[in-house]
C-alpha cells in the first residue's frame, strides 16, 4: 500500500479567544478585627455560630443588638456577656474561632471551676 500525502497549509492563522466579561458578584465580607463591632446578621451569626433565625429570635428576647439604618450592629464583648448571663454564669462566655489559642481560656475556666468546688466544700462543712 502506498502512502497518500495531502498538502498541509503552512500559514495557519491563530484564532483569537473571545474575552469573557468579568463576573459581577457581591464583594466578600471583610474580616473584622477582634475589637470591632459586628455589622449585619451574617457577621453576628457567624460569630455566634447559629442560624440567622435563632439570632433574630434572641435579639427579640433581649440580646444586645442595635439598628442603625438598615444594618444591625453588635459588640463582641456585649454578646459574650449576654451569652454568659443566659447560661447562668458569672463570667462572659468566650466564643472560640479556628485560629485562637485556647490554653489561657482553659486555665481561666479551670480556676473558676475549682473555686466553685472549694466554696461548696466550705458550705458543706458548716
Amino acid at each position: 500500500m502506498d502512502a497518500v500525502f495531502y498538502p498541509v497549509a503552512l500559514n495557519v492563522i491563530p484564532m483569537k479567544k473571545k474575552q469573557k466579561p468579568a463576573k459581577k458578584s457581591r464583594p466578600a465580607i471583610k474580616p473584622t478585627a477582634q475589637n470591632e463591632r459586628l455589622k449585619g446578621w451574617n457577621e453576628i451569626t457567624s460569630f455566634l455560630g447559629e442560624p440567622v433565625a435563632v439570632a433574630q429570635r434572641w435579639a427579640r428576647s433581649g440580646m444586645p443588638v442595635t439598628r442603625e439604618g438598615r444594618f444591625m450592629y453588635a459588640s463582641r464583648e456585649e454578646l459574650s456577656g449576654y451569652l454568659g448571663r443566659e447560661a447562668g454564669l458569672d463570667v462572659p462566655v468566650h466564643i472560640a474561632t479556628e485560629n485562637m489559642d485556647l490554653s489561657a481560656d482553659l486555665k481561666l475556666a479551670l480556676a473558676h471551676a475549682r473555686a466553685g468546688k472549694h466554696d461548696k466544700k466550705k458550705k458543706a462543712k458548716r
